[in-house]
């Protein structure tokens, strides 16, 4: 075997090998085995707190009046039994659903509230994709200053319209009429709207749609047949989001809505007003105008964390 030398006839020194990776400290092995249980537990706690109040109104919206008057509603659960986490059933009655069903004010409202909802957020989500698309791929003069205008919109708070608006309104003659409502949250739902899909559609790859145009489609073919597909996400996602402001708005409709057959949130307000201590009403009116948007959330959920963590990754 020969030894290598350097040019001076020296024996060459063998290069130092390469520190390895250092060994994890005892603090820092301890932090990994407890760090995802850790975690974890400090999700569930406060999901619980979070839902707490929940439960408590779903609670009192199954108890007898005369029951929430003199005891919290934690008084379901048998704590002076063997398992304190037993429900106690005798204290739940379905009486105040029947009353609330009976009431023909507060399902009216909640009628009034879906007339009010769904035409505000179709309308937000159908002009929103197309003036998203227009902003995106289309070439019209002065688009960027467009899209700046709109943006600067965002940052318009909806109280300083409520006058003029109100004014505007009342010269139509929509004032206190649901169409008024309904154009009040169209308005300030697109310019959320605009941007949002705008950006969204902006990332969809140029060569599709060059492959479609060379196919023959025109603008509206190439519109539903690629752009709505591939933003499925966003769509959903903004839906979501207009659907859930509109439904628990209580300000526009509180000016804006008819006073005699108001959305629910107002009906609710007006209840209190009215009667002060008719929480047989009041709970379950609460839990089922809280049913609705967690429905729709839920049925958009997958498409709404997609929406959501679009561009998030390049």
């Amino acid at each position: 075997m020969t030894t290598a030398t350097a040019p001076g006839g020296a024996p060459e020194k063998p290069a130092p090998a390469a520190p390895g990776p250092a060994a994890p400290s005892l603090a820092s092995r301890i932090a990994g085995l407890t760090g995802h249980w850790a975690v974890r537990l400090a999700l569930v706690v406060i999901g619980l707190v979070w839902l707490l109040p929940t439960a408590g109104l779903l609670s009192s919206s199954l108890r007898d009046p005369a029951d929430i008057s003199v005891s919290g509603w934690w008084k379901i659960f048998d704590l002076n039994g063997s398992f304190p986490w037993i429900i106690d059933r005798s204290q739940l009655t379905w009486s105040n659903y029947e009353a609330l069903f009976a009431n023909e004010q507060v399902m009216d409202s909640l009628l009034t509230t879906v007339l009010i909802t769904v035409p505000a957020t179709a309308l937000v989500v159908i002009v929103g994709a197309l003036a998203g698309y227009a902003f995106a791929w289309m070439e019209f003069p002065g688009r960027d200053w467009w899209f700046l205008g709109v943006v600067g919109l965002l940052v318009v708070p909806v109280q300083v319209a409520l006058i003029p608006v109100a004014k505007l309104f009342g010269a139509l003659g929509i004032f206190e009429t649901t169409t008024g409502v309904v154009l009040f949250h169209t308005a300030f739902g697109l310019p959320f709207a605009i941007f949002l899909l705008r950006n969204f559609f902006a990332e969809i790859p140029r060569e599709l749609l060059e492959a479609a145009r060379l196919d023959g489609a025109g603008e509206l073919r190439l519109f539903t047949r690629v752009i709505l597909p591939l933003g499925g996400p966003a769509i959903a996602s903004l839906g979501i989001f207009q659907f859930l402001w509109v439904w628990n708005d209580m300000l526009v409709a509180l000016i804006f809505a008819d006073s005699t057959n108001p959305p629910i949130t107002v009906a609710l307000q007006q209840q209190v007003r009215q009667f002060g201590n008719n929480i047989d009403v009041l709970a379950p009116g609460a839990f089922v105008s809280m049913l609705v948007p967690l429905a729709v959330f839920f049925a958009f959920q997958r498409q709404f964390v997609s929406g959501v963590m679009a561009g998030a990754v390049k």
